[in-house]
């Protein structure tokens, strides 16, 4: 049982003693667990290396060819891989730099992929080149860099082959889909040359970059609660059948280190995120940002001495395997994390499953002060002995309700105005200590949303009525956290919520110098997932 902020301790123990027996669950959702166990990987990270290894063959393996040499002004070659979304806008801000030439671009939907073609070659008067394999341009030696905006599943996988092609890299969050496939690419990259940059982009935002430095200074105490809030609106996804993909999109690609399935319009383009086999929910979509800041927050973190989690998919049914409502406790020993989502948030309506809904309109915005209502948030919050930091920039004194200024202290970021600009002055320097978002730092972060996945995915479903009234212990501070999230969906949701069922994690301790969990194999049985070769990382660098 794990001890955070004053433990979870016998109360949790016996809680979740009790919570054996539950009802079997919805025919959807029955049918969504099974798809959601049967994708959970049972292999330790030495099976995990030799099946990679002995697909080495039949996989992409390149030898480190090394970093081309810039001159001074010369333009950085970049590829963007991944470009619905998300990776629109990495061509957007690499349009903005007279010193980047976009050579490539790669995406497997070969509509949006001719898109993109054309909007570069639009903006720059050359026509970039174009590809639905990532692979042959990574063959390109005059390509310099590689950002990638792709799913989840492929960010870690991508990285290492384009560091093992001597491409520099910019991989979007979360750095990685497992902690093993994590762990391993850090350290291929620390023997290598190549820079390389993760999209937890607050690391280049002055506002968090003062916290970090606050806590740092000691002005106002010590740090006893790292808040991160990730609550948007998010919608049923309704269900979509299995059918043929469309001829446009290169299906075994999509997939590429994912397990093979059949396709359905819920995967493509952005719902992938609600699936648990290239996606990790909204911890892992918005909230790793927040996870990230958290963790920097707090002086000296890497990996978390343990975690619980506590949630569901609430206030419909779909085809979605991801809680939409989920509170997560993390122990860093002096200081308590807890992590917040809740999907339910903005204005209340009435949704036709599998239909795409309006957009709600989000509630006021932030809070009025330190934890006061239940709207539609993203923002972090610190509580210190000497009083609570709302969104990093309003102080409340310690019993104190009106705001008092903040100690002044200097952010310390890296050359470059923003995450991409940072990377690109990296990429031109060669000094990975330039960086805002190394890559381990990457792994450490997305390694939070792992583990509160894993908690998760292996609690039980019980009745709401059976859930303990404090299910984090003597922790005052997660039940409140709590307390609030129950409130909101049974007042501003109207939900019946004693005839519901929610999902009690199990409570895991977790040894980050080794990276395991501590007696409980079916949690250490996540940390990875089985080789599909010939797309598979391979230690070969």
């Amino acid at each position: 049982m794990i001890a955070a902020g004053g433990a979870f301790g016998n109360d949790l123990a016996a809680a979740i003693a009790r919570r054996r027996q539950h009802r079997t669950m919805a025919r959807r959702r029955r049918a969504a667990r099974q798809l959601e166990d049967e994708s959970m990987a049972r292999i330790d990270r030495r099976t995990f290396l030799k099946g990679s290894l002995a697909a080495a063959g039949a996989a992409f393996v390149v030898s480190h060819a090394g970093h081309r040499v810039l001159g001074a002004s010369e333009r950085v070659r970049v590829g963007v891989a991944g470009v619905h979304g998300r990776g629109s806008g990495h061509i957007g801000e690499y349009l903005k730099m007279a010193d980047v030439d976009l050579c490539w671009i790669i995406d497997v939907d070969n509509k949006v992929l001719q898109a993109a073609v054309a909007r570069v070659a639009k903006d720059r008067g050359s026509k970039p080149d174009g590809t639905q394999d990532v692979r042959k341009a990574l063959d390109d030696k005059s390509l310099d860099a590689i950002s990638i905006a792709t799913p989840n599943h492929w960010h870690t996988l991508m990285t290492v082959w384009a560091v093992q092609a001597g491409k520099d890299v910019y991989v979007e969050k979360p750095a990685t889909h497992t902690l093993v496939e994590g762990r391993i690419a850090s350290e291929i990259i620390a023997r290598s040359k190549q820079i390389v940059q993760t999209g937890t982009q607050r690391r280049s935002e002055a506002t968090w970059a003062r916290m970090v430095e606050l806590t740092k200074s000691g002005q106002l105490g010590k740090l006893l609660i790292s808040h991160g809030y990730a609550s948007k609106t998010r919608n049923s996804i309704g269900f979509k059948e299995p059918k043929d993909p469309p001829p446009e999109l290169a299906w075994d690609i999509w997939v590429g280190p994912g397990p093979m399935q059949p396709y359905h319009e819920n995967l493509v383009h952005y719902n992938w995120h609600w699936f648990w086999d290239f996606g990790s929910g909204e911890i892992g979509n918005q909230g790793v940002h927040q996870t990230d800041v958290a963790r920097w927050a707090i002086p000296g973190a890497a990996h978390a001495r343990g975690v619980f989690s506590i949630g569901g998919r609430f206030g419909y049914e779909d085809q979605g395997q991801t809680p939409n409502t989920q509170l997560t406790v993390y122990d860093y020993g002096d200081t308590l994390m807890v992590f917040e989502v809740c999907g339910l948030v903005g204005a209340r309506r009435a949704a036709k499953a599998g239909k795409d809904a309006p957009a709600e309109k989000e509630g006021a915005g932030e809070a009025a002060g330190p934890a006061e209502s239940k709207v539609a948030r993203v923002s972090n919050d610190f509580v210190y002995e000497a009083g609570t930091v709302v969104d990093g920039r309003t102080f409340y004194p310690k019993g104190k309700t009106d705001p008092a200024p903040l100690p002044k202290v200097d952010a310390k970021l890296g050359p470059g105005s923003g995450n991409f600009r940072n990377f690109i002055e990296a990429v031109r320097s060669r000094r990975k200590e330039d960086l805002n978002a190394p890559f381990l730092e990457g792994h450490y972060s997305a390694a939070i949303c792992h583990l509160g996945n894993i908690s998760y995915r292996l609690g039980k479903d019980v009745q709401w009525k059976e859930v303990a009234r404090n299910p984090f212990g003597k922790d005052d501070y997660a039940n409140a956290a709590w307390d609030r999230l129950q409130e909101h969906l049974a007042k501003n949701r109207g939900l019946k919520l004693a005839d519901m069922k929610c999902r009690v994690g199990r409570a895991l301790n977790f040894d980050g110098a080794k990276e395991k969990f501590i007696g409980c194999p079916e949690a250490d049985a996540m940390l990875t997932r089985p080789p599909r070769p010939p797309f598979v990382i391979t230690e070969k660098a």
